[in-house]
């Protein structure tokens, strides 16, 4: 059988020159005579995969040197606590923008162990913009500022990066992260979890300013602290070994590729084609504003939502799979990160005209 194109959110599409690359060091990595899987995360051969990966994101990202990368587990969500438990630094309050689930479920948790300030909500609008800066109720005395820069289930993306003054910004970039170049120096702290344009799921990747490294609130377990990798260099325990290796891979396809400006080009070309077809098909809804409307992740609804099922099973027959809208959204999805090729999105767009011939 053939590969499909694979419209999931997560986890979710890899480069195929990637999976190739891995299949074919798969038994034997570089005359070790191991896997990549079979490796002491402390051998010297494996210490070269870390090394170099860590390089690679580094250079295509532009990360200054006054950053830590950590190679860490437990997902973007294992975040929502660690970065209250870390990052308060004497302070009992921090700010939250609520633009979606993935907000939500962040300011839920670090309401366990400080006072949330919900700066800035587009509930009201059941997530489909971003609150109006003017809008924003910023306290100066926070310890930080958070936010989720794309919002993977509504479809939600920032139009530019908010400037939160001498407050660090803290972003969950899981869905975002290495779509188009950013300027990292703008903020405090960036995570995500690998399985959308990083990796495979196990990775959680944290680029920390170095001087907001301190001791965590006491009582925070070992592995729930910053420092603690970060003085060991992601290898306080048996890190996530061939996920960060993956990742690696990953990052090297990037930068032969022309690196994040190529990168940019690409998702926003596939992303404009995709909404134009929606937008003028009078047969298919995006919800969304459409100056906040997400690169990564498409939301869209049928005119007939009786012909939900019908949709999504003549696509999975044309090979393209894993279309279904979140719950609390409806309709359809199809997240396009940077392993979908254009001629995925040009396939999608092709079935979706002839299903509205068809139906409409």
């Amino acid at each position: 059988m053939s590969r499909v194109y694979n419209f999931s959110a997560g986890p979710a599409m890899l480069p195929e020159e990637v999976l190739k690359q891995a299949a074919s060091e798969m038994t034997d990595w570089r005359g070790s005579g191991m896997s990549v899987m079979e490796m002491s995360h402390r051998g010297k051969e494996y210490i070269s995969i870390a090394k170099k990966t860590e390089a690679y994101l580094r250079e295509i990202m532009e990360i200054p040197d006054n950053y830590k990368i950590l190679f860490l587990q437990g997902g973007a969500s294992s975040q929502f606590a660690m970065i209250p438990m870390n990052l308060l630094r004497g302070r009992n309050t921090a700010d939250y923008i609520n633009t979606g689930q993935w907000s939500k479920k962040a300011i839920a948790e670090a309401k366990r162990y400080c006072n949330v300030n919900v700066a800035a909500t587009s509930e009201a609008s059941n997530f489909t913009t971003v609150p109006a800066r003017s809008e924003w109720k910023l306290n100066p005395d926070a310890a930080y500022v958070h936010y989720t820069p794309n919002e993977t289930i509504g479809g939600v993306e920032f139009d530019s990066i908010p400037d939160t003054g001498n407050v660090p910004l803290f972003a969950d970039m899981s869905s975002t992260i290495l779509s188009r170049p950013i300027d990292v120096s703008k903020f405090g702290l960036i995570y995500a979890g690998a399985q959308k344009n990083i990796g495979p799921a196990g990775l959680t990747i944290v680029i920390i300013r170095e001087d907001l490294i301190d001791e965590p609130l006491p009582g925070t377990p070992v592995m729930f602290s910053y420092k603690t990798h970060a003085e060991n260099e992601s290898m306080y325990n048996t890190p996530p070994t061939y996920a960060w290796y993956i990742a690696g891979l990953v990052f090297e396809w990037i930068k032969n590729r022309g690196g994040l400006d190529a990168m940019a080009r690409l998702n926003k070309r596939k992303a404009d084609k995709l909404y134009a077809a929606i937008d003028k098909s009078g047969f298919y809804k995006n919800p969304v504003d459409k100056n906040y409307r997400s690169w990564m992740n498409i939301p869209f609804t049928l005119k007939n939502s009786g012909l939900d099922s019908k949709f999504l099973e003549e696509a999975k027959a044309a090979g393209l799979v894993t279309l279904k809208g979140h719950r609390s959204v409806g309709g359809m999805r199809a997240s396009i990160y940077n392993a979908m090729p254009e001629e995925g999105v040009d396939k999608l767009i092709s079935f979706m005209e002839e299903f509205q011939k068809k139906n409409g």
